[in-house]
């Protein structure tokens, strides 16, 4: 939905803190102390890494039941017992992630950096959604928040420096990491540390005048407001500087070329009076159809090609690309930034009028499911555990921008940024005693 709240002239506040670590002898094993975000992680992961009684997993999907208050307390415990150490200087964790694509020779590296900005309320207009999310998620993390005060992963946000003014002091640093890890993505993981309080300044007035795009960490983050809202209200004293105030977040910049975003497909399942013909009928105003020979390749087909999509039935696929005239029957009231997007074109026409289910029944439908990898998407329809399978392509950082500068938001899992940050190499505390800076501190 559009934001039509006044635009406010904020900046981005930024602050090093002093992250909560592993100690130096579990962290000497860091492989087996990260996880998985708590969103991303499977049942097996789950099991698998529950059998480390000191992974982070236990922080950020704590085991049911009272799951928050279980966290608290092992929180506790690792604080009293040293597992987990407060570093004694105010610091921005520098973070590289070096990993291939499927298909690829190329070793892309995602270049960021780890620190607390203010928890923005979106009216104001400085941290930007792109996407919408699901209520029950996020009261799950705004009881955690509240149970342990403690930021156990980063998201993500983006800013955009064409001058790429902070990427020489991170090559600096990523010399000389503190931990290096191989994930279960198979992406190499670093973290350095920079301590320069001269250096961190120049961090902060460089994201001064920026707006940051939240690229992933929906829910993480509207658990940070809505927690900031009720500990504002309890606050008779409240000055604005609270631990609770602020939020931990990954930066990276949007001109970098290692900034990937993979496309999510789109999986239909359980729809009554399913039927291949009538919906290729449907279809047949607004797109140009092509059987293909060959499914197996039906992602490669159209990649690169606006509007283009592949459907997979159980015996057939096709590409089927939208008419550009047919862009004018789009009834849905987006700016053009918001209606010219695959995704959009895809929810529309092959969602809503082919397959009958309403746009604002979307978001909440049990009959749409998504998937990351052709592949899996291939042997769903092939084993009949789908009715069919949508094939998009992946959005460009350029459709991001644009959507976000309207107000409005993209359907539901539009993007995934890869590779995902994990958990586990740093942890912030907003209690107020660790949170606050040294008073030598000159932030």
């Amino acid at each position: 939905m559009p934001n039509h709240q006044p635009q406010l002239d904020l900046v981005a506040e930024i602050k090093p803190f002093r992250a909560w670590r592993y100690n130096e002898n579990l962290s000497s094993s860091i492989d087996a102390l990260t996880s998985p975000l708590f969103d991303v992680v499977s049942d097996k992961q789950r099991k698998a890494l529950y059998q480390n009684p000191y992974n982070s997993i236990y922080l950020s999907v704590p085991q049911q039941p009272e799951a928050a208050r279980k966290a608290k307390q092992l929180l506790n415990e690792w604080k009293a017992k040293g597992i987990i150490q407060q570093d004694k200087l105010p610091a921005i964790y520098v973070y590289y992630q070096y990993f291939k694509l499927s298909g690829a020779t190329k070793e892309f590296c995602r270049k960021g950096f780890v620190c607390n900005i203010r928890a923005y309320d979106w009216s104001e207009n400085v941290i930007l959604r792109h996407e919408n999310t699901i209520p029950s998620a996020v009261n799950d993390r705004i009881e955690l928040l509240e149970q342990t005060e403690l930021n156990v992963s980063p998201t993500h946000g983006l800013y955009t420096d064409e001058e790429h003014l902070l990427e020489r002091y991170m090559d600096e640093a990523i010399q000389q990491p503190l931990y290096e890890s191989e994930d279960y993505q198979g992406v190499r993981d670093v973290l350095a540390v920079i301590h320069d309080a001269a250096i961190i300044t120049v961090f902060m007035t460089v994201l001064r005048d920026k707006k940051i795009i939240l690229a992933d960490g929906h829910h993480r983050y509207e658990g940070s407001l809505a927690y900031r809202e009720k500990m504002t209200k309890a606050n008779p004293i409240h000055t604005g500087q609270e631990g609770y105030n602020f939020h931990l977040m990954y930066l990276t910049n949007t001109e970098s070329d290692d900034l990937r975003i993979l496309p999510t497909h789109r999986l239909i399942k359980g729809l009554s009076d399913f039927d291949e013909v009538s919906i290729l009928q449907k279809l047949e105003p607004y797109f140009t159809i092509k059987v293909l020979d060959d499914a197996d390749t039906a992602n490669e087909i159209i990649v690169g090609k606006p509007w283009a999509f592949a459907l997979l039935f159980k015996e057939n696929a096709y590409k089927v690309r939208l008419k550009p005239e047919a862009l004018d029957a789009m009834s849905w009231p987006f700016p053009e930034a918001v209606k010219k997007l695959d995704l959009t074109v895809m929810h529309y026409f092959i969602i809503e009028k082919a397959l009958g289910i309403p746009g604002k029944d979307q978001r909440q439908s049990t009959n749409i499911a998504f998937d990351r990898s052709f592949g899996d998407c291939l042997t769903k329809v092939i084993r009949e555990e789908v009715q069919m399978a949508i094939i998009t392509n992946e959005v460009s950082i350029e459709d991001v921008k644009s959507v976000c500068s309207t107000g409005y938001t993209m359907p539901q899992k539009s993007t995934y940024f890869y590779p995902k940050v994990i958990c586990g190499f740093v942890f912030s505390s907003i209690k107020e005693d660790e949170f606050k800076l040294p008073d030598y501190a000159p932030f």
